[in-house]
């Protein structure tokens, strides 16, 4: 068979998924397919979805749908979250796929591939064993800037969360492993910006068949310890870390972090719920005062640290009360950003089977409560950064309908997240030889904030 066909990922979900996107984009890549950004072109459709929430589902079927209809004889492989939960009942009641492919050995991409090109429609749910990682030939960020696995599954099982039932229990890569990777996405690929992600970033080394690196009698964190192996690897760089849970969160990270400034002090903390009896309900261990002291001894550590955090309105037995209470939470924390969901049951997880149900409608006005509160608190977030100057990784340059730079660039300071939070818009002179010429994707230039909008940073470049 002739593998120089051409494949098109339609990626979907969260940064876990992206991995995963790239990992399969390299090891088709590595059999002779070649990818391409055009789904006209493409023999092969691979909707690489996500299974989290009800919306998410939604929209990963609905482009099984789309590319059905839209190209009724391409090969159309369905991947990623829903494929590993529901293939059985897809390939029963979802016909416009072709075959399915779970999340677990990404590496058993090409025979899948194969089966379908052969006329066969494979239902495959590979092992969930170890982190399955690989040198990713492709990266789908923004230029300069790249996701690296640590852990995969996880052991906290939320009430609401269906991430254990979908990705398995937590498994950690070996420390050598991912400092070696971070290492060859520098030196490599040139990449500023890397960003440490896992379902909990605390839970690092503590799955029950971890063997993340050679210590003994060490009281620190496994975390704390990665980032001192990564505070090793020489180079101008950041890292941020994603996603640390509230009742992990270990001091010594702080500590640890503070040796090294390329480490942002960004904290990415899902607390959830400000209520003391819906974070129990969640199956969490903490409660909101603990959770305010955590936010307090982070900003004694790094007075300037930028908190995000998220929300989930509507839990069961969510009453005014207690939403009431998660919207004082988010005023005593003044978070920088934070995402704001409504409640959807899961299938398969204890909430689903919870009493004190609340309606859709409830549930979703406070969450826009919520993002009316987090808004005030971003503006005067960023209000307080105006008139200092920052490291800024540029993503695009803007330009006109003709193609034409504007002197307009858009990139992100430390205290943006890629996706999702805002932007730092940076002005410059087209007739600054200096600064047509550094200012391009990729590139960490300086640039100094001149003003805030609800979510963005309009500011100018500064030369040196």
């Amino acid at each position: 068979m002739d593998k120089r066909k051409k494949f098109f990922l339609d990626q979907h979900g969260c940064a876990k998924n992206q991995v995963d996107g790239e990992i399969i984009t390299t090891h088709l890549e590595s059999l002779g397919y070649i990818q391409t950004d055009n789904s006209d072109e493409a023999d092969l459709i691979i909707v690489n979805s996500c299974g989290f929430i009800a919306p998410a589902k939604e929209e990963s079927i609905n482009s099984i749908m789309d590319f059905r209809s839209a190209y009724p004889d391409k090969k159309i492989l369905l991947a990623g979250c829903l494929a590993e939960r529901y293939a059985d009942v897809f390939e029963k009641e979802l016909p416009e796929a072709d075959g399915f492919f779970g999340n677990g050995d990404l590496t058993q991409i090409g025979s899948v591939v194969d089966s379908l090109f052969n006329d066969r429609r494979p239902v495959v749910r590979p092992p969930q064993k170890g982190v399955c990682c690989a040198d990713r030939n492709t990266l789908l960020s923004f230029k300069g800037s790249a996701y690296v696995k640590i852990t995969e599954g996880c052991n906290n099982c939320c009430t609401f969360c269906a991430i254990p039932i979908i990705r398995g229990e937590l498994r950690s890569r070996k420390c050598a492993e991912i400092v070696q990777e971070i290492q060859k996405l520098v030196e490599e690929k040139n990449v500023r910006e890397i960003n440490l992600i896992g379902q909990d970033l605390a839970a690092y080394g503590c799955g029950k068949d971890d063997d993340v690196m050679e210590v003994s009698g060490c009281s620190a964190s496994f975390l704390s310890m990665l980032v001192e192996q990564i505070s090793k690897i020489k180079g101008d760089f950041w890292v941020r870390l994603l996603y640390i849970h509230p009742d992990h969160f270990n001091a010594d990270i702080l500590d640890a972090m503070k040796k090294d400034p390329r480490f942002l002090p960004y904290f990415d903390i899902p607390f959830q719920s400000g209520d003391d009896g819906i974070i129990k309900n969640m199956n969490r261990k903490g409660t909101s005062k603990a959770y305010v002291d955590l936010v307090n001894k982070i900003r004694g550590v790094f007075p300037d640290a930028c908190i995000r955090t998220t929300f989930l309105t509507g839990f069961p037995g969510e009453d005014e009360d207690a939403f009431n209470n998660t919207a004082d939470f988010l005023k005593a924390i003044q978070s920088d950003w934070s995402g704001c969901f409504s409640y959807s049951p899961e299938e398969g997880t204890p909430a689903e089977k919870m009493k004190g149900r609340v309606t859709k409608k409830i549930a979703e006005k406070r969450a826009h409560e919520l993002e009316k509160i987090q808004s005030q608190i971003t503006v005067k977030r960023l209000n307080g950064r105006i008139g200092k100057v920052y490291d800024v990784l540029v993503e695009e340059i803007i330009e006109n309908k003709s193609g034409t730079d504007e002197g307009l660039a858009i990139g992100r300071a430390w205290f943006d997240a890629p996706e999702v939070d805002g932007n730092f818009v940076i002005r410059y002179d087209l007739d600054d030889a200096d600064a047509v010429k550094v200012i391009v994707p990729g590139a960490v230039v300086k640039a100094k904030a001149l003003a805030s909008s609800e979510v963005d940073i309009d500011g100018v470049y500064i030369a040196g």
